[in-house]
């Protein structure tokens, strides 16, 4: 690996604390930038380059203009790295301007949707009852699938109704799961999760046939095995849930401070992509508070 992005992997593994995920990402976009610029250094990359880059990675690879923004920010912080760190004098990435793309939605579930996306698991079954579990959890939490799969034992706290998750940057946050989250879990951990774990010793709560922690390729798999019985139409991914569990809340008035706190939105403005979800209730608001309405 070039020496330059041997450091900044060490940089933004160990400093950063950046996910394994992210990481890998990172290295890709700049992997991806040493292998177009051919024998020429990293370190010697010109401001034109960069340009001639990612014009490549729009009409040549036909990458969406959302991927190439998330390859120049890739690029970005690389560059940034190197100048900071005196192994460059020029930063050949300062002057160029990050678009602004308007950030859209992906269409949300209704509430009948999810309704039969929860009804469609098996019950008479042990796979059945753990893929309840974790549909009814992901819906009453708004946790990314990397989270959930990721969770132990010991983060559910079922008394309270609450549990601790990592999310990005390995920032924890508390979550309260709800009633029906709850039931279902609970029956899970006693009457499921025992006979998943056969001969392993794991806290993973989530819990493979062979006794391993759940994946999430695993339980993209799961999913869209029950969108398709519950008939729904539209693609439905583990993001389907955590934008339903925001746009749900919303619509029937928690506001937008909540839903940041819980969804692990370290800026607010991540999670004003919502607030298209607020103009009705704002609406009613105004219509029943307002004297002059």
């Amino acid at each position: 690996m070039n020496k330059y992005i041997s450091e900044y992997i060490d940089f933004l593994t160990i400093e950063k604390r950046q996910s394994q995920n992210t990481v890998e990402s990172y290295r890709r976009d700049v992997s991806r930038f040493e292998k177009y610029l051919l024998n020429n250094p990293l370190g010697c990359a010109k401001t034109s380059d960069v340009r001639s880059f990612l014009v490549f990675l729009r009409n040549e690879e036909g990458m969406a203009p959302s991927s190439v923004a998330r390859c120049l920010s890739s690029l970005k912080s690389f560059y940034n790295f190197l100048y900071v760190e005196n192994l460059i004098s020029e930063n050949p990435i300062e002057i160029i301007s990050s678009p602004r793309p308007w950030r859209k939605l992906p269409n949300v579930m209704s509430i009948q949707e999810v309704d039969a996306l929860i009804a469609a698991p098996d019950m008479n079954t042990l796979a059945g009852v753990r893929d309840l579990a974790m549909l009814e959890l992901m819906y009453a939490t708004g946790l990314r699938v990397s989270e959930l799969v990721s969770l132990q034992l010991s983060a559910i706290n079922l008394e309270v109704g609450y549990l601790r998750s990592l999310g990005k940057g390995s920032k924890e946050r508390v979550v309260p799961i709800g009633r029906m989250a709850t039931i279902t879990i609970e029956n899970y951990v006693i009457n499921a999760r025992p006979l998943f774990k056969k001969k392993y010793r794991t806290e993973d709560l989530f819990l493979t046939r062979r006794g391993t922690a759940m994946t999430r390729q695993g339980f993209w798999k799961i999913l869209k095995k029950y969108s398709i019985k519950a008939k729904i139409v539209g693609t439905v991914s583990p993001h389907s849930l955590r934008h339903a569990f925001a746009t749900h809340l919303l619509e029937r008035g928690a506001d937008l401070r909540s839903v940041q706190k819980m969804l692990g939105h370290a800026d607010i403005s991540s999670t004003q992509i919502y607030t298209h979800v607020l103009r009705e209730r704002m609406r009613e608001v105004h219509e029943c508070f307002h004297p002059r309405a």
